[in-house]
């Protein structure tokens, strides 16, 4: 099992020691969730050192965010931005993954905050493939579940509200019990919308369709693939979807910062395709590993360097 601790954390400023990084029992997004965070990664490169991947989109999409819940983050995008490479650097762990994190911090208890402070950290810690090795070269069994994605006006579906993701765990809890990998949830009119904490692609005769972008979140990842897809010739339909269309597709994969590109084998107890990782799939999979590794210089620009002095691989 990945240990959670490192030696270092990026908090309220600068680095300080994993220990040192506590928050108060009062602190008022432990209680309520009114709090934003971002997962990034970072990933160790062909040529050297480390890099984290398309860190300026993630950290554009946290400002938004911040925006959208109406708080005021207590560190300049430059400093949250040198700060994560900073963090990388004194971990040293080439391959790792970020959680970017702002909270209200502890005063008055209630509904309304009023002038509590805003806080922010940046963790790091190793975390491989999130659905598992298997998952990510031979696909996932996912289900349906009975819990459905917010409608758009009950909450702010574009923003990585902490609390949102309590809609996402019970959904995950839900089909793992079961016995699944992974859910797949609807809108509230019924259509495809994304899995637990990720997007989702259905391709059928070489063409990408993925639900717009109504009740799901704007994933950095899904942008990521788009792109990769269209250099590589495919078109990319963003439109509504019914479930069943998961049933005639050739393949369906789902994107994410934790999940990457990982292949859908299997939805509702039927086989998707072949049963197994298909062809597109895996032909956006191998571009997109190789872009995040810094092997291909088209995407060069997707990359913030990192410069470890005795990098060491998750």
């Amino acid at each position: 099992m990945a240990s959670w601790k490192t030696p270092y954390v990026w908090m309220d400023g600068g680095l300080k020691p994993f220990e040192e990084a506590n928050i108060n029992l009062l602190t008022h997004t432990l209680h309520y969730g009114l709090g934003i965070f971002e997962g990034t990664r970072a990933y160790e490169q062909t040529s050297g050192g480390s890099a984290i991947f398309r860190l300026d989109d993630h950290l554009r999409r946290l400002k938004g965010s911040a925006l959208a819940i109406n708080i005021q983050l207590p560190d300049s995008f430059d400093a949250i931005r040198q700060g994560s490479l900073d963090l990388v650097e004194a971990n040293g762990i080439a391959t790792c993954y970020l959680r970017h994190i702002a909270w209200i911090g502890d005063g008055v208890m209630g509904l309304n905050p009023k002038d509590n402070p805003i806080r922010f950290a940046i963790l790091s810690w190793p975390w491989g493939a999130y659905l598992g090795k298997d998952g990510l070269e031979n696909g996932v069994r996912c289900k349906v579940s009975s819990y459905v994605r917010p409608f758009p006006n009950s909450t702010m579906t574009k923003a990585k509200v902490t609390g949102n993701y309590v809609n996402s765990i019970l959904a995950k809890r839900e089909v793992v019990g079961m016995g699944y990998d992974e859910a797949i949830m609807l809108d509230t009119n019924g259509y495809l919308a994304e899995c637990s904490g990720e997007n989702l692609f259905v391709v059928r005769d070489n063409i990408l369709r993925t639900p717009a972008l109504t009740s799901v979140l704007a994933g950095i990842t899904r942008d990521t693939v788009t792109q990769i897809a269209h250099d590589l010739g495919y078109e990319v339909q963003q439109t509504i979807m019914t479930r069943d269309e998961m049933f005639f597709a050739d393949e369906v994969f789902m994107t994410g910062t934790a999940a990457e590109v990982t292949p859908v084998r299997e939805v509702d107890d039927r086989p998707i395709g072949t049963g197994t990782a298909g062809p597109v799939t895996k032909h956006i999979q191998q571009v997109y590993f190789a872009a995040i590794r810094g092997e291909l210089p088209q995407y060069a620009d997707w990359l913030s360097p990192v410069a470890l002095k005795e990098a060491k691989a998750s």
